[in-house]
């Protein structure tokens, strides 16, 4: 056949044999859209800090990015020192350092959770209700003269019967606190911790459910994040994945799976001085919620260290290279978020966070331009690494690794390009494969 001469093309079914095969497989369209949206598109912090609530003020946003910034001046002043310490390589050197200051100095907590649970403990009623509200005032005046972090909320108690009213109350108490200073943040995140059965995850769905209907919200508005802290959530007594019913029993509601190193470490008998989020025990329930969460819009955290950096530098220098390490090591199985417990882990915090995406940057940006431009390359890449490639840029450019201009300069692509590979609808993305 000549070259240009038209291929003939022939069919052997009837239009009716497609039509019925869509038709037996509408609810599983209609199911496949329903639990698996894909990633919501929004910006996902690097970490969680969690302040106790009677501890929370008025300026402890600023206040931890300044006792950051001591230490770091105190324990590694300069570019070469604080790489010494990290071992990062003299060209991440100092543009990491750099990033590091200007992030302390101007969003050093980028996600804040205002603690009523293990770390503030059982109180007298009208000291809890006095500082939810306390806390609910703070966070409205924040958002309002433009000193919240991008993301803030509270960790209540969980919904087991000992604890339930108390963390029911402490959420009311916060909410309503919320509602007559102007209304929701949109930053506003909620965490219920310790869950260990569905049903306990459809509860507090509903007690949302209620909120909103006694103030007039829309439906939905009011997400929160599970904690990860039981083994029951991991594993139910049937052998099936607890975390992934959790999911589905949330009501559309659940927006993160944050895991708990030491509770969840603890519930499975690991000895206090191997209780990290590197250990193997830690590494399955990880990987059971990531699977579980995937393509839901449900994004993963992982814990934290206990390891402060506090004392000497030496011993300083010493929990600093423990955190770098989980967090790189956290970067690259793909849990993109953690928790902070104390302001000298903000340095290695978004020090491990900028190296990530800085080591990587130039590669990812080379291979996303070529698919873009249909360019050959050493790999062939597919929609589905695009996807990757493209949400890699875009978490880069959010927690401030990245400046969109020289993402362009690599990519020739604009943000909403970046935006249009990393959350293609369901259909676009397998027609693109085939």
């Amino acid at each position: 056949m000549g070259q240009g001469q038209q291929e003939q093309v022939a069919t052997s079914l009837a239009g009716a044999v497609s039509e019925e095969i869509s038709a037996s497989l509408a609810p599983v369209d209609a199911e496949l859209e329903r639990r698996y949206p894909g990633d919501p598109g929004t910006r996902q912090p690097v970490h969680t800090v969690y302040v106790p609530g009677d501890v929370f003020a008025a300026d402890t946003v600023r206040s931890w990015g300044e006792k950051a910034l001591t230490a770091l001046d105190t324990h590694a002043p300069d570019a070469a020192s604080f790489a010494a310490v990290l071992g990062l390589s003299d060209e991440l050197a100092e543009p990491v350092h750099a990033r590091v200051r200007a992030k302390l100095e101007h969003e050093p907590i980028e996600d804040l959770r205002v603690d009523f649970e293990d770390g503030y403990g059982p109180r007298p009623d009208a000291e809890e209700d006095e500082t939810a509200a306390r806390a609910a005032r703070l966070i409205a005046e924040a958002y309002k003269n433009g000193t919240a972090a991008p993301y803030m909320g509270i960790r209540v108690k969980c919904m087991e019967a000992a604890v339930r009213d108390r963390g029911i109350r402490t959420l009311d108490v916060f909410l309503t606190g919320l509602m007559a200073a102007g209304g929701l943040p949109e930053g506003l995140v909620l965490t219920l911790p310790k869950v260990t059965y569905a049903e306990q995850v459809t509860a507090f769905a509903r007690l949302l459910d209620a909120f909103e209907k006694t103030h007039g919200l829309d439906s939905g508005r009011l997400g929160f994040e599970i904690q990860i802290e039981t083994s029951q959530s991991i594993l139910a007594t049937d052998g099936t994945a607890t975390v992934a019913r959790m999911i589905q029993a949330s009501e559309g509601r659940a927006t993160g799976l944050h895991y708990g190193t030491f509770d969840y470490s603890a519930c499975l008998g690991v000895s206090a001085a191997y209780q990290a989020s590197d250990h193997p025990a830690a590494d399955h329930a990880k990987a059971i919620m990531q699977v579980a969460a995937a393509g839901t819009g449900v994004r993963v955290s992982d814990g934290s260290t206990n390891v402060l950096p506090v004392g000497p530098t030496a011993k300083v220098h010493d929990a600093w290279r423990l955190h770098y390490g989980l967090t790189r090591r956290a970067l690259a199985r793909a849990y993109y978020q953690g928790w902070d417990m104390h302001p000298g882990h903000l340095p290695t915090r978004y020090a491990a966070v900028f190296a990530f995406y800085r080591e990587g940057f130039e590669q990812a940006a080379d291979r996303l331009a070529r698919y873009a431009n249909r360019a050959g390359g050493d790999v062939m890449d597919e929609p589905a690494t695009a996807k990757a490639l493209s949400g890699y840029l875009l978490r880069g450019l959010d927690c401030g690794a990245l400046d969109i201009g020289e993402v362009a300069r690599l990519t020739g692509l604009t943000r909403a390009d970046l935006e249009g590979y990393a959350a293609p609808r369901r259909g676009d993305l397998t027609a693109a494969a085939q």
